[in-house]
């Protein structure tokens, strides 16, 4: 994953927990780098190391974390890097998610590298729909629920996330209702 990946599991940390905590997470995790760059390539087993070790120094479930983090990438990270993007792919939720694959097209103009999942939309009503999450990497679809939960924040929009089909149960792909 690519640095800004990184510096944003660290930003969340520092700034709800502080940098105690951080430096705590940082070598449980065995990790010795001072600063990520946010344009070069780090191992996604960095990542998942730091999220394991931020649940176990924090004390949270994995996925509260992961959650936690997806809340943040969309209301931090990319809301401030990226914020002009994000309005350009849509001005509500349900339009967002539909246009959630030519957002992808667009970031991987910055980061050449990114290996980005593929989502699909399905069964559109007006108020819901199924957001179809396909990815090479296990263990993240938490992450997925804070992203659409920080979406639907930063769209403020009331939205309930169901996770219908789960790869950790067998599927080969995962599955989430959003209903607002």
């Amino acid at each position: 994953m690519y640095g800004l990946v990184n510096k944003a599991v660290q930003d969340l940390i520092s700034e709800n927990y502080g940098d105690d905590k951080w430096e705590a997470v940082k070598q449980k995790a065995g990790v010795d780098e001072e600063i990520f760059i946010s344009h070069d390539s780090y191992p996604d087993e960095v990542t998942y190391r730091l999220v394991e070790a931020a649940s176990e120094v924090l004390e949270l479930p994995a996925d509260n974390v992961l959650e936690a983090f997806g809340k943040h990438w969309i209301l931090n990270t990319a809301s401030k890097g990226y914020g002009e993007m994000l309005d350009a792919v849509g001005g509500s939720l349900g339009e967002f998610l539909e246009n959630l694959p030519d957002f992808h097209t667009r970031v991987m103009v910055l980061f050449p590298n990114l290996k980005p999942p593929t989502f699909k939309v399905s069964d559109r009503k007006d108020r819901s729909l199924r957001l179809h999450y396909h990815t090479d990497r296990s263990g993240l679809a938490q992450f997925v629920v804070g992203i659409l939960l920080g979406l639907a924040q930063r769209f403020q929009t009331e939205a309930t996330i169901t996770h219908e089909q789960s790869r950790s149960d067998g599927a080969d792909h995962d599955v989430f209702l959003v209903e607002w």
